[in-house]
């Protein structure tokens, strides 16, 4: 019987051990939780609100940032409208960042250059700090809704696109007929890149441009209005596209009706640059958009601590084409 509770006591001991090793791990788990928790609360939290997903030149743009949330040690929370023409979505995305209380800083690549002013106002009016970056919004209206000056980074976009245009342009040698399609009419970077093409065409007394319309940054809506620009002027002999999803879209018009003309584009995504090792297409503007994203987070993180930002930032571009793409 002696060794019968002997054993049960040994049982018993064996047993309340365990429990306290186990309380223990809960109390150190828990520890690491609420370590984890504050190590978070503690960390600025910046969104980047973007236009779409399903450009790589955004997603370039995100890698950039992501650089920055971890060199910069800070939360990043990353939000997209559905497609690069829808404003409003982007809109509601800045009310919804606002109203959560979460966020200390926006950057943001607008859609248009006024629709989301009042927004971002809102968002100021709340404390917090806003950083443009990609398309610059109108600093016009910007004072005239009140907003406090807000930083931007980009390129110079009608220099950039001066350059892609001139590229082809200084091939043209007889008299050519020439098309530009055109970003989304209200947006600043659109009008400069179509500015820039302008000059770039006027330049040269060979050249007249005969139609320039907007395909709204898109594929399919680009091969449209190529196929209509082609039904008023079948000897069109050159496009300069304000970006390069538009600039694939007009190639794959002018494949499907075997027309071999020059296309220059805008933005170096990977199809592109494929594009032209191809032969398809002659020239592209890389605006390095992971630096615009790297930087427009790192301004923002600076802003929150204390330091005041230069208000204009411009990246360095780079003319790609077939001689010097690798």
């Amino acid at each position: 019987m002696f060794r019968h509770l002997k054993k049960s006591f040994l049982h018993f001991s064996l047993f309340m051990a365990l429990l306290i090793m186990a309380a223990c791990q809960d109390e150190d788990t828990s520890n690491q939780s609420n370590d984890n928790i504050s190590n978070n609360l503690a960390k600025p939290r910046i969104a980047l609100v973007m236009k779409t997903h399903t450009n790589p030149f955004f997603i370039s743009m995100e890698q950039g940032a992501r650089q920055a949330e971890k060199e910069l040690n800070l939360q990043l929370v990353v939000r997209t409208a559905a497609e690069e023409t829808s404003i409003y979505q982007q809109i509601d995305i800045v009310h919804e960042l606002t109203r959560s209380g979460e966020i200390d800083a926006i950057v943001i690549a607008p859609g248009d250059s006024v629709e989301l002013l009042p927004a971002l106002k809102a968002a100021q009016d709340q404390g917090i700090k806003i950083v443009n970056i990609d398309n610059k919004l109108d600093q016009h209206f910007a004072e005239k809704f009140g907003l406090e000056p807000i930083p931007f980074i980009s390129v110079d976009n009608e220099a950039a696109a001066y350059l892609s245009a001139k590229y082809i342009s200084d091939k043209i040698k007889t008299p050519t007929k020439v098309v530009i399609l055109e970003g989304i009419p209200t947006a600043a970077n659109a009008q400069a890149r179509k500015a820039g093409a302008i000059r770039a065409f006027e330049e040269n007394p060979n050249i007249t441009i005969v139609a320039s319309q907007s395909a709204y940054w898109k594929i399919d809506e680009a091969y449209n209005v190529v196929h209509d620009f082609f039904l008023k002027s079948s000897d069109i002999q050159a496009i300069f596209a304000a970006n390069d999803m538009m600039a694939i879209g007009a190639i794959r018009y002018l494949e499907e009706h075997d027309l071999h003309i020059p296309v220059a584009g805008f933005d170096a995504i990977e199809e592109a640059k494929n594009a032209i090792k191809s032969g398809k297409m002659e020239v592209t503007i890389d605006q390095r958009p992971s630096q615009q994203g790297y930087m427009g987070v790192k301004t923002a993180f600076e802003m929150l601590n204390g330091i005041s930002p230069s208000q204009e930032i411009l990246i360095d571009v780079r003319v790609l084409n077939a001689e010097n793409l690798n």
